[in-house]
C-alpha cells in the first residue's frame, strides 16, 4: 500500500467502519439482535474479519490482536 503516512505498519492496518445491519446474513442478524449499530474490523484487503457492535471495542480488539486501527467510511 502506497501512504504518505510512514507510521502505519504495513500488512498489519486494520479499517473500522460501520457494518449495515441488513448487509449481514440473516444468521448473524438474529445473533445480534437488539444491536443498532455493528462495526467491522476490516483487512487491507477488505476482509471483514471480526464484528462487534461498539466502535471502541473495535479499536481495542484490533490493538490486542497487533494491528493499527484506522478509521474508514
Amino acid at each position: 500500500m502506497d501512504t504518505p503516512w510512514q507510521d502505519l505498519p504495513e500488512g498489519r492496518i486494520a479499517y473500522i467502519r460501520e457494518v449495515p445491519l441488513d448487509a449481514l446474513p440473516v444468521e448473524i442478524r438474529t445473533r445480534l439482535e437488539g444491536a443498532r449499530q455493528v462495526y467491522g474490523i476490516h483487512t487491507e484487503a477488505g476482509e471483514c474479519v471480526a464484528l462487534t457492535r461498539n466502535r471502541r471495542l473495535a479499536f481495542v480488539l484490533a490493538r490486542r490482536n497487533d494491528l493499527a486501527p484506522v478509521s474508514a467510511h
